[in-house]
């Protein structure tokens, strides 16, 4: 019997994923969540990431129910110091990592005159420099262990803000473009010794980002959106996670750009 719902949509496609040790961040909600839920399911040992604990506790019991193996590790992806005592703790317990899921992230939305510094430096410090320190921590797993012949894999979740421009959104559009640039730079020094690096380029996908706006404007527009496209759910950009990072370790998916059908 299938072990859980996303084993039931998909399948057993994903059984290459079996074995796998899985970083997950933002892994308290939305793609994070579902992806972690999806890489388990699919046999991976999964360490969530994120601030919030009982959240993640509850992510982790989900797991563990249909069969699968959590670790809860709550950190703080802008600082430094949690990322590394994350990175330490997951070796503790699950040894290398070969698989990283780089999602946490940040979506704020005000007119750059409205010159709001501390918005813009939480989505630089969490989508920018919160996936360097996350890259950081496991770079060295990753690479020894396509040194050993294995699958690793490096997994970058942007937005389509990177290429598409939207009022307010100035800052936010600018940290993901950094991501999607940034991956693609990390190929020429990843790719010849073995790592995949995927850059996942996301379209409207209902989760938890836009509670945090207080704009009411912008709140406003992103609804009507909604309304007019239709949007992804987080468990459907999770099926694209694990689908990248399943294939044959000589096959690369670089860029993916994932959109509801309405959305130009």
């Amino acid at each position: 019997m299938p072990q859980n719902q996303h084993e039931s949509q998909y399948g057993n496609q994903y059984a290459s994923l079996g074995g796998r040790t899985a970083v997950v961040t933002g892994a308290a909600s939305g793609i994070g969540e579902a992806a972690a839920v999806l890489l388990a399911a699919s046999g991976a040992r999964v360490a969530l990431l994120a601030r919030r604990e009982d959240r993640l506790e509850a992510v982790a019991e989900k797991i563990r129910a249909d069969g699968g193996e959590a670790l809860v590790v709550v950190a703080d992806v802008t600082d430094g110091a949690s990322v590394d005592a994350a990175a330490d703790r997951i070796h503790a317990a699950y040894g290398r990592v070969d698989l990283v899921v780089n999602n946490a992230g940040v979506m704020l939305a005000n007119a750059v005159d409205d010159g709001r510094i501390d918005e813009w430096q939480q989505m630089i410090d969490t989508n920018v420099t919160g996936a360097l320190r996350v890259i950081r921590a496991f770079t060295a797993d990753l690479v020894a262990a396509a040194a050993e012949g294995r699958a690793a894999d490096l997994v970058d979740v942007s937005s389509i803000a990177a290429h598409l421009t939207f009022p307010h959104f100035a800052v936010y559009s600018a940290t993901k473009a950094a991501v999607t640039h940034l991956s693609t730079s990390l190929r020429t020094e990843f790719g010849p010794r073995d790592v995949r690096v995927t850059n996942i380029e996301p379209g409207l996908t209902r989760t938890e980002l836009a509670m945090y706006l207080d704009n009411a404007e912008v709140t406003g527009q992103l609804d009507g959106l909604f309304a007019e496209f239709g949007g992804l759910s987080a468990a459907e950009i999770a099926d694209v996670v694990a689908y990248v990072t399943s294939r044959p370790r000589h096959v690369n998916l670089r860029q993916i750009m994932v959109l509801p059908t309405r959305q130009a």
